[in-house]
């Protein structure tokens, strides 16, 4: 009888040795289908942040070559910041940017333009082309350093 208990007990500490060996390897694959999961996370991150970054500089190098209107890319520069929530880190570096930006970012487009008196659209671009003369050559200055722009790391 003795012996009975012996193996039965072995048996219960094998199982239960073999049971809790089965729930570690679970374990690490989950760790590393996770840790995967989450690399993979960060690298489509980068790739669309690399991607935005191309776009910005594209704009600023069209806006070099008056390829692209003052107002067009500067709003649309200041979207693709914002798509990135990189706005307050860039701001102070490129302030005549900026400084048109919030003339122009509340400007209607298309239809809602199209749906304004003459006077108003008339207004709104006499307001747009004052801020664009007088910030146009400090603009095209900082669309230069927009042109090679590359992200600062952050610490």
């Amino acid at each position: 009888m003795p012996i009975a208990i012996v193996v039965i007990g072995l048996l219960i500490v094998v199982g239960l040795t073999t049971y809790a060996t089965m729930l570690l390897v679970r374990l690490q694959k989950q760790k590393k289908a996770r840790e995967a999961a989450i690399s993979a996370q960060q690298h489509a991150i980068k790739e669309r942040q690399q991607k935005i970054l191309g776009d910005i500089r594209y704009i600023a190098q069209a806006m070099i070559e008056d390829r692209c209107e003052i107002s067009e890319g500067v709003l649309r520069i200041a979207k693709l910041f914002e798509a990135l929530a990189l706005t307050e880190r860039v701001v102070d570096d490129f302030p005549a940017t900026y400084q048109h930006y919030e003339l122009i970012k509340t400007h209607p487009i298309l239809e809602q333009r199209a749906a304004l008196p003459k006077q108003e659209r008339m207004r709104l671009d006499l307001d747009r082309m004052k801020s664009e003369s007088h910030l146009q050559q400090a603009i095209l200055s900082e669309a230069k350093t927009l042109a090679s722009f590359e992200l600062k790391p952050t610490h």
